[in-house]
């Protein structure tokens, strides 16, 4: 059973809010239920969340834990007064404060993605993650000096989803390829990668998680055997230790972690630091 139930309440997609909180709920040893409340947007929609939030209370016999991301203050007071939760309102503790400090106003948005279409930074996400699919798992050499970001490591390493979080998160090209037999009898990189090292970053992974993760796909295949995943993860490690390209361990790492990793070694030019 979950400690408690936590509700994460916004005018807008609710991400923000749900980001944030995790990460503080992330330093306590609970599980609680989860509950996402988006677009909030009238105090109709409030009174609806009060009910919610306060039916639940009284079931669980619990204060549930309400984090809240509301710029509109009208449908904000409507859970002030009426919510039985524990509150723990965003913008009124950062966002206040920081316009006393900075002697301006917010901009007071709702929504993280409000007004897409007028934001470059937003196409650049939609551009970057379409470079991303093409040029997943090698299917593609075209436009590849185009790429921030080239990663390499045998198949199942991560490679795919850490492509897609740095293009969605940071709007970075990144392109993936695996080490496959051939390349370990080269016992070089794919030649395609050979003038771009500097993009290159390795990814690799202990040989038994990687059976496990293998055996989910192709079970009692030769692909997931656990002798085959050493002699390749092997072959992988002592490629990219020749060519001395960076690289990590990603079996107890999360996306967030390798990906944070990859910018500071690469530093791509497209972030500003």
């Amino acid at each position: 059973m979950p400690n408690r139930t936590v509700f994460f309440i916004s005018d807008g997609t609710g991400i923000t809010a749900e980001t944030f909180g995790n990460a503080i709920l992330a330093q306590f040893e609970m599980k609680p239920r989860h509950v996402r409340l988006p677009f909030i947007d009238s105090e109709d929609k409030a009174h609806q969340a009060v009910r919610q939030i306060n039916h639940t209370a009284e079931l669980e016999g619990k204060k549930p834990i309400v984090f809240t991301t509301l710029v509109n203050m009208d449908v904000l007071k409507v859970i002030q007064e009426g919510c039985q939760g524990m509150l723990l309102d965003m913008f009124g503790t950062f966002v206040n404060p920081l316009e006393q400090e900075l002697g301006i106003k917010s901009h007071h948005r709702v929504g993280r993605f409000s007004d897409v279409s007028k934001s470059q930074e937003y196409h650049d996400r939609i551009e970057a993650i379409n470079f991303s699919l093409a040029h997943d798992d090698g299917q593609s050499n075209r436009d590849l000096e185009h790429s921030d970001v080239i990663l390499v490591g045998v198949s199942r390493s991560g490679k795919t989803p850490t492509s897609l979080y740095l293009a969605m998160q940071y709007g970075l090209k990144a392109s993936n390829y695996p080490l496959i037999p051939e390349d370990f009898e080269r016992q070089q990189l794919p030649p395609a990668l050979l003038a771009h090292k500097k993009k290159i970053f390795g990814l690799s992974i202990q040989p038994e998680r990687l059976s496990e993760i293998r055996n989910e796909r192709r079970p009692g295949s030769r692909y997931a055997q656990l002798a085959n995943c050493r002699m390749e993860v092997s072959e992988a490690e002592a490629m990219m230790r020749r060519a001395g390209i960076r690289w990590l361990s990603t079996t107890t790492k999360s996306i967030e972690e390798i990906a944070t990793t990859i910018l500071q070694e690469l530093r791509p030019e497209r972030l500003v630091y």
